[in-house]
Formats: C-alpha cells, structure tokens, sequence
C-alpha cells in the first residue's frame, strides 16, 4: 500500500501519478490539514488517477470525502472516527481499515468484526506521523498478530524493502509505505525496490461481501 505524503515537490495527484505508472496497486490519498474542498477535489482526481492505472484508492482518515469521491475504501486511525459506525455508512463493498498500535487496539479490531485489514505498527521510528505511538520492532508486531482473531494486518511505520522477509515470515499481509518511496524523488526505483523483495503475493485484501 503506498500512501501520498504532504510537504513534498510533488503534488499529491503528482504523486499518485508517478505510483501507478511505477506499478503500485493500492494507493492511499494520506492529506492533512487541507481544507474539505481541496481535499474533495485532490481526492476525485487521485482516485481518476488509481482507476485508470487499474489500482485501488482509499481515503485516510475521511468517509465521507472517500464516498463522495467514489475511492475504493477508506481507513481510519483510532481517534478519526468508529469503525462500526464507519462500515454503517460504506456499506459492505468498500474497503475498511484500521490503524492497530498496541493489545487493546487489536483486540477492539477483531472484536469489531467490520474491518477488511489493519495498520498495525510502527515498526520502526518515523517522522511520517505527528504523535507516534511507541514502537512496536518486528517481535511487538509479531505479539499483536494472535490478538486479531485472522484479520490480515499490513505493517506500518518506516519499513523498509530490507524489512520484508521478516514481516512476510511474521505472516503479515503486506506493508504500507509513504516516506521511503520518495527518497531522493525517484519513485519508480524506491517502488521497485520493494517489488523485488517480493514475489506478489502481498495485495489488497478483497472487500467485505
């Protein structure tokens, strides 16, 4: 899953572009602070962008603009909004997922029986997000995993391509990624670098039917 980030030269409708045609599958529109109608509209244009490379688009943080929009899901940290609530309002085809960062957290995931997938990290520290949770290593995710109850759990927080033997052998489902894949703004290698650590098999869980 490779999300878009803010403060980068690359606009995120850019970005998106440039993930898709370097490959990527599953694009998360990740914007904050931007005003409801800049993100309505960054959102439409994402999501035109995923569905004619024939990638998916979820929206962070945000059912409605994710709705309004027509993305494929959306997904949702602890304090964005309830999952129940959430799935209420997407309906059983779009995507849902959850962020996922300590025992309680997955326990509620799996007990809430609406979400398609987790985030659940972070494995390493990153100044992606404002306000990270402890860091969880490779052995904290790997604890969390039996407390899901078979919900597919996409590592988070500064993975890198080294990181994938590791976490497919934890058997997690996949890994989302934002920083790493502009680094130096050659999209195209930094994804590829991660395809290669892969054989394909890590892809977007199906939608809740």
């Amino acid at each position: 899953m490779c999300l878009t980030m803010d403060g980068l030269p690359l606009s995120h409708a850019e970005q998106a572009r440039a993930l898709v045609d370097a490959g990527a599958r599953w694009v998360q529109l990740r914007m904050k602070n931007a005003s409801p109608e800049t993100w309505l509209a960054t959102a439409r244009e994402v999501v035109a962008i995923c569905h004619e490379g024939g990638a998916l688009c979820t929206i962070n943080d945000n059912v409605e603009i994710a709705l309004t929009a027509d993305a494929d899901g959306v997904h949702l940290g602890k304090l964005d909004d309830d999952w129940v609530a959430a799935r209420a309002r997407l309906g059983p085809e779009k995507l849902l997922g959850g962020t996922v960062n300590n025992a309680d957290d997955a326990r509620r995931a799996a007990a809430a029986q609406v979400l398609d997938y987790v985030g659940i990290g972070p494995l390493r520290f990153t100044t992606t997000k404002q306000k990270l949770a402890p860091v969880l290593g490779l052995e904290g995710i790997a604890g969390l995993l039996p407390l899901l109850d078979g919900l597919p759990a996409w590592a988070i927080g500064g993975v890198q391509p080294a990181d994938l033997s590791a976490l497919r052998a934890a058997h997690l489902a996949g890994v989302a990624v934002s920083s790493s894949l502009y680094t130096n703004n050659q999209v195209e290698e930094n994804l590829h670098a991660f395809q290669w650590r892969v054989d394909g098999d890590l892809r977007a869980p199906s939608s809740k039917t």
